[in-house]
C-alpha cells in the first residue's frame, strides 16, 4: 500500500483546537477516505490517503550498477 501525504499540520497547536481532523473531517465530507497520522520525527501530524498499489514498483534498468553511499 502506498500513502499520499495530502497535508501536513504541526503538532503544537492550540488546546482544543484540531486542524488535521477538521481537515480530515472535510476530506472525508467529499469523499476522500483520509486520515489523521503521527509522524514523531517531524513532531507534525498528516493527513494521508492509503491506496492500493495498481502497478508493480519501478525497478532499476537492467544492468545498472546499484548505488552505495
Amino acid at each position: 500500500m502506498d500513502r499520499t501525504v495530502l497535508e501536513r499540520f504541526p503538532a503544537g497547536g492550540p488546546r482544543g483546537h484540531w486542524p488535521a481532523e477538521e481537515y480530515a473531517g472535510a476530506c472525508r465530507d467529499e469523499g476522500v477516505p483520509a486520515r489523521v497520522v503521527m509522524d514523531l520525527a517531524s513532531d507534525a501530524f498528516l493527513v494521508v490517503v492509503e491506496q492500493r498499489r495498481t502497478e508493480p514498483p519501478a525497478t532499476a534498468e537492467p544492468g545498472a550498477a546499484p548505488v552505495r553511499e
